[in-house]
Parts: structure tokens; C-alpha cells; sequence
């Protein structure tokens, strides 16, 4: 079959559209995929920017960019350094681990029931009602003794509060504000659920931080969250537990000399 002039450009043209669609630009002779748009597109939509002409053409822009750049850093060779051996070898390990990380929550995902059980565990835990409690922290018990003395003389409890040694609440007369007595290390919270309205600990309590005298100056019924409001929180949670879990294993089964 012969072809006009005309009807050979037609055919030529078809053949070649296609394949230019693929490209984003070819820079001295070296096409850039449309692809690596895409891929950048969506790294910066889960970094909360929208997909829009104008971020592709910034985009575009980059990639161009980034292309005569790496033109240059091959004619200079660059990647020979060791040290840019170096940083490239830590960068593909931390592509190729994060890809595998997230192919292993894929795989793995948190399902409803494992979202149920840990809300009721953390609603349990939490327990029904929050404590208003003040303290003050010091270093020995007999600091602590004389403190009580002088509270039981008639002292007052925020003024005395400005010696503590915890600066969060020093300045605030010792307030720990509303808190649940999970939120804090046992001893503590055993001291405080103990204490009635306007009581304060006659006998210092004892923790890894020191020598607490603890006032409890109210009880309210716990306004727990909905689990509606925390399952982004405890699903996130769960996934860093599954990981950890799965690292941990391959870490025990690596021979590692």
C-alpha cells in the first residue's frame, strides 16, 4: 500500500500522540512521566493542599526543575561521592521501609471490634468521675511532714503550693485542674479517690517524682468522649501497636551477630 504525503503524517501523528500524552515535558532529550505529577499531587493532598491547575502547574514547574538539575548532577557525577553514596543508600532504605509499613497496615488493618474493645477498656480505665485536685512536690518527706503541720495550723494551701517542685502547677497554687485518677501514677491516685471534698493527705505521699501533700477540692461525673469523637486517635493508636508488634517479631527471628 502507498501513502500520500498527507495521509503518512495522519498515521505518524497517531502513532506519536499517544505516547506523548504520557510525558509531562522531555528536557534534552529525557521524557518526564505525567506519572511522577500524579505521585507529587498526592503526597501534597495528604500534606491538606488541594488538587487543583494551579498546584499541578507548580508541580510541573518542580519537576522540570528538578530534571535539568539532576541532568547537571550526572554530568558533574556527582552520585560517585561517597557520602552522596551514603545519603542515597539511608533515603532508598527509608522509601523502600515505609512502603513496607504501609503495606503491612493494608494488610493488617484495625478492624470495628478492635476499636470497640479499646475505647471500653479507655472508658473503663478513665472510670465516672473527675477529680479537682491541687498538690505540692518536694524533694524529702520531712519537707513534706512540715508543710502538713503548717497546713493544719492554718496556712494556706496556694501560698505554701509556690515552694513546690512541680513548675506546671507552682505558679497555680498547685491546680492540676479537672482530671480523671487514671491520669495519674497510682499512689497519687489512690491517695486522691481516698480524700473528701476540702481534705487534704495528713501523711505525705510517695511517688517517683517526690513527696506529694495532695488537696482534693471537688468531684464531677466524667464527660467521657464518644467513641465517634476518639476512633481517629485509636485507630492510629492500634496501627503504631501493630507495627511495633511486627517489627518486634522480624527483630527476634533477624540473626544478628
Amino acid at each position: 500500500m502507498t501513502f500520500k504525503p498527507a495521509h503518512l503524517l495522519v498515521v505518524l501523528l497517531a502513532t506519536a500522540l499517544p505516547a506523548m500524552a504520557q510525558n509531562l515535558a522531555v528536557v534534552n532529550g529525557k521524557a518526564i512521566p505525567s506519572s511522577r505529577v500524579d505521585a507529587m499531587v498526592k503526597q501534597l493532598a495528604e500534606q491538606g493542599q488541594k488538587d487543583s491547575p494551579e498546584l499541578r502547574a507548580m508541580v510541573k514547574q518542580e519537576l522540570i526543575n528538578r530534571e535539568v538539575l539532576m541532568q547537571e548532577a550526572d554530568k558533574a557525577a556527582v552520585a560517585a561521592n561517597p557520602d552522596v553514596k551514603t545519603q542515597l543508600e539511608v533515603a532508598r532504605q527509608s522509601i523502600l521501609i515505609r512502603a513496607l509499613m504501609i503495606d503491612f497496615v493494608k494488610k493488617n488493618p484495625v478492624t470495628d471490634a478492635d476499636i470497640k474493645a479499646e475505647y471500653d477498656k479507655a472508658k473503663s480505665q478513665a472510670g465516672d468521675k473527675e477529680y479537682h485536685a491541687y498538690h505540692i512536690l518536694v524533694e524529702k518527706e520531712d519537707e513534706a511532714k512540715a508543710i502538713i503541720l503548717k497546713l493544719k495550723a492554718g496556712a494556706k494551701f496556694d501560698e505554701l503550693a509556690k515552694q513546690s517542685k512541680d513548675p506546671g502547677s507552682a505558679a497555680k497554687g498547685g491546680d492540676l485542674d479537672w482530671a480523671s485518677p487514671a491520669s495519674y501514677v497510682a499512689p497519687f491516685s489512690q491517695a486522691l479517690v481516698a480524700l473528701q471534698k476540702g481534705q487534704f493527705t495528713e501523711t505525705p505521699v510517695k511517688t517517683e517524682f517526690g513527696f506529694h501533700i495532695i488537696k482534693l477540692d471537688d468531684v464531677r461525673t466524667a464527660k467521657f468522649p464518644t467513641m465517634e469523637e476518639v476512633k481517629p486517635q485509636i485507630v492510629n493508636n492500634l496501627q503504631q501497636q501493630k507495627v511495633q508488634a511486627y517489627q518486634q517479631s522480624l527483630l527476634k527471628k533477624a540473626k544478628i551477630q
